[in-house]
């Protein structure tokens, strides 16, 4: 629908750059450089492991770190004083990524134990799971501000480490050692599946935790190759989760649902996602594969798959002017209190047929469930799929109805919808649709300009997007003068502009956007001393419209390489030719104050400083004291007070075998001893030349008791098979084991004296 404009725009800089005249400066943020989160630190000398992990001690290392180190579902977070305006409204969408494909939540901290501090540091970096150690800090510093790079850092504080560390990376990469910085190799270290657990997902090249080819070159060649060629710019890529590395997180976290997707649906099943005809329309909806009149094939595989490719469609060429069609989706459970519609629409029918979007809520004030008009689609253009948003406002549960209305004037086909997506996120304030898109790379003239849009402040601004600079795509943003401009606040303060190249994926869950954010500041300055984001008709350049009308052009400020050609060829991004850019401008001056910070439930960061724990050991509180909770194994485990021994199985074995050995052998020396020591005192007394080899094996089965063997005055009984030191055995056995004196109906034996019981 904006596609006019593309060609004007394209005439019109070519005349400014023929005739001289004055063209608008352009900020690059990056200064033309992609700088991944290692090339941003490694800039900065930072020594961290594996160029953006802060390790606390001594950290076992895993892919994905044990259950004690995880977090609850929701997570407490600050967003500390330090912290630039762009990068508190960056760190706020990667919030929103999380919960729309994750059951992971975050929330301001509100005196819980342990909570994330996200501050400006040097560099980006964050240590790996919850520490248990009360403030957890995780750095958001100066170019880190990437909607992708606090993805990385955050799964890094949810458990994960990188994805080439893992034990199977060498089937996959080969490392050229040879090209990485004297001292980073230790980065590249891998390792094996005792010590790393991948969850039982492959090897994901597209993992936006795995390093990019180019990460700790010594010059110009890449240190890591893909074994499969076509991966080679696919690694590194710093866009959005990949499905492997949700599919792992919500493993870890036993996700079965994200916590803001509603439904998406691409009609591809006959069950057409559980939605409904309605019995009060005159017309139905039908589901196709294609129209005569158009469309030729769906928008989710634009004919690329046959036999598949479904959309639902309302023919109303058959029906009469004012005929509608509803057809109505499962019943939704809302939990946030908003929600964004997005869907393609398709018309093949009258330029006045019209789409019209309803809510059927469920609620005990709404008996009879009256359908509520949300919005009206009018205008539809002919002969091409369009994407289009709508904004809901539901608290109780309630169907969405797509109500289609039979137009007046002539019509050979009708309205068709494909790929709907519902989630409880903010729409995009505007798209920008650019049709045949191929034929505008490697333009010559340079730039193409969008059509001129209003925030919801009122500022005019327009986008520019350089499309010859191969191999990059950059993007800019650029106030225009408006009708507003009387009326609004200059300098322009804190405005935050979020662009994004839209992935078309049929499933919103799946989709791999490309995002960025930059930020109005009213104390910016040009090197002449203005203010950069200065009404436009005091700092701008006059610049014409395609009808002709002058306006004036501030500054572009954006990012030079916002993206690569390769990138943009991937995925979804062209789609039968069109891409989608969808813009934000929303006014964040509200984040430019202090979070209260207030007293935490368990002073743990307190009590346990200067408490150290050994051998990764974890300080917690118990009735008010710092105490260590030592890691265990299955046959392993430390203890003592700060963790400082080690145990096993094995070693507990050993000590137990050994202690029973010599218990055994100290007892037999010591019956030894005493038979010797008895027979030698009654030897000497009665003169009996009784050996010692009879003593010790004299029969004594039926014998009374022990003085019968050591009188040599009593009567000996033959038939006897025990041998008496067995009978001292357990004598002396019950005595060392448990001494006591001896009962009253006991009797001593009076050869061994008062100390020993008879049995």
């Amino acid at each position: 629908m904006d596609s006019w404009y593309l060609p004007s725009f394209l005439f019109f800089a070519a005349l400014l750059r023929v005739f001289g005249l004055p063209t608008p400066e352009i900020f690059d943020v990056d200064g033309g450089i992609d700088r991944d989160v290692f090339d941003i630190n490694e800039d900065l000398g930072l020594d961290l492991f594996e160029g953006d992990i802060r390790l606390d001690g001594v950290q076992e290392r895993n892919s994905i770190v044990g259950e004690r180190y995880r977090w609850p579902h929701t997570i407490p977070y600050v967003l500390d004083d330090s912290l630039e305006m762009n990068a508190r409204g960056v760190i706020l969408n990667a919030f929103e990524r999380y919960r729309l494909k994750t059951c992971i939540d975050f929330k301001p901290w509100s005196g819980e134990p342990n909570y994330i501090s996200v501050f400006k540091g040097n560099g980006c970096w964050s240590s790996v799971g919850n520490r248990r150690i009360g403030r957890q800090e995780l750095s958001i510093g100066k170019g880190c501000d990437k909607i992708a790079t606090v993805q990385h850092e955050f799964l890094h504080a949810l458990g994960f480490w990188h994805e080439q560390s893992r034990s199977d990376r060498d089937d996959y990469v080969s490392i050229i050692w040879d090209r990485i910085i004297s001292g980073k190799e230790k980065n590249f270290k891998s390792y094996d599946d005792r010590k790393a657990d991948s969850l039982n997902v492959p090897y994901d090249y597209s993992s936006v935790m795995h390093y990019s080819k180019t990460a700790f070159q010594n010059g110009s060649e890449p240190t890591i190759v893909t074994r499969i060629p076509d991966f080679m710019d696919v690694i590194g890529q710093r866009m959005d989760f990949s499905d492997s590395d949700l599919l792992k997180l919500n493993q870890l976290y036993n996700c079965s649902s994200s916590l803001s997707f509603m439904e998406s649906c691409d009609f591809e099943l006959e069950n057409v996602c559980g939605m409904i005809q309605s019995s009060e329309d005159s017309a139905d909806w039908q589901r196709v594969s294609q129209v005569p009149e158009g469309p030729e094939s769906d928008h989710s595989n634009m004919g690329r798959c046959k036999g598949s490719g479904f959309f639902m469609h309302f023919n109303s060429s058959s029906v009469n002017e004012g005929a509608t069609a509803m057809l109505g989706s499962r019943i939704l459970y809302p939990k946030r209190g908003f929600q964004c519609l997005q869907f393609f629409l398709y018309n093949s029918g009258s330029e006045y047929d019209q789409l019209n979007i309803y809510i059927r809520e469920y609620s005990a004030a709404s008996v009879n469930r009256t359908l509520t008009l949300v919005e009206e689609i009018k205008d539809i253009p002919i002969g091409s799929w369009q994407l289009y948003h709508v904004t809901l406002k539901v608290s109780n549960k309630f169907r969405v109805v797509f109500g289609g209305v039979r137009g007046a004037g002539a019509s050979r086909g009708g309205l068709s919808i494909d790929d709907i997506n519902l989630s409880e996120t903010q729409c995009p304030h505007h798209v920008w649709h650019i049709r045949n898109f191929t034929q505008l790379i490697g333009s010559p003239s340079g730039s193409v300009f969008s059509p001129s849009f209003y925030s919801s402040k009122g500022y005019a601004f327009q986008i520019c997007l350089n499309l010859s600079s191969l191999p990059n795509v950059g993007m800019y943003f650029h106030l225009i003068s408006g009708a507003n401009d009387d009326q609004l606040e200059w300098p322009c303060p804190w405005q935050q502009v979020t662009m994004t190249i839209l992935d078309q994926n049929p499933d919103i869950r799946q989709r791999m956007s490309n995002k960025r954010s930059i930020t109005t500041d009213p104390f910016m300055t040009t090197g002449n001393g203005t203010y950069f984001w200065d009404r436009p008709s005091k700092v701008g350049t006059p610049v014409f419209f395609p009808n002709g009308t002058q306006f004036q052009r501030g500054s572009g400020y954006g990012n030079s390489v916002f993206m690569t050609h390769e990138r943009l060829k991937s995925r979804d991004f062209i789609k039968g030719d069109d891409v989608y850019i969808l813009l934000t401008v929303e006014d964040i001056s509200h984040l430019n104050t202090t979070q209260n910070e207030p007293i935490p439930t368990l002073d743990i960061n307190d009590l346990c400083t200067g408490f150290k724990c050994e051998n990764d050991g974890v300080c917690i509180l118990h009735h008010g004291k710092a105490e260590c909770r030592c890691p265990s194994g299955e046959d392993w485990w430390y203890m003592g007070e700060r963790c400082e021994k080690r145990g096993s199985t094995r070693d507990t074995i050993v000590i137990a075998v050994s202690s029973t050995v010599a218990v055994f052998a100290l007892m037999l020396i010591i019956t030894l001893v005493s038979v010797y020591c008895t027979r030698k005192k009654y030897h000497k007394e009665t003169g009996s030349n009784m050996t010692l080899e009879n003593f010790l094996f004299y029969p004594v089965d039926q014998v009374d008791n022990l003085d019968a063997i050591l009188n040599p005055s009593s009567p000996l009984l033959p038939g006897a098979v025990t041998p008496v030191p067995l009978v001292l055995l357990k004598v002396l056995w019950v005595q060392l084991s448990a001494p006591q004196p001896c009962p009253a109906e006991a009797q001593p034996l009076a050869p061994l004296g008062s100390k020993l019981c008879s049995l």
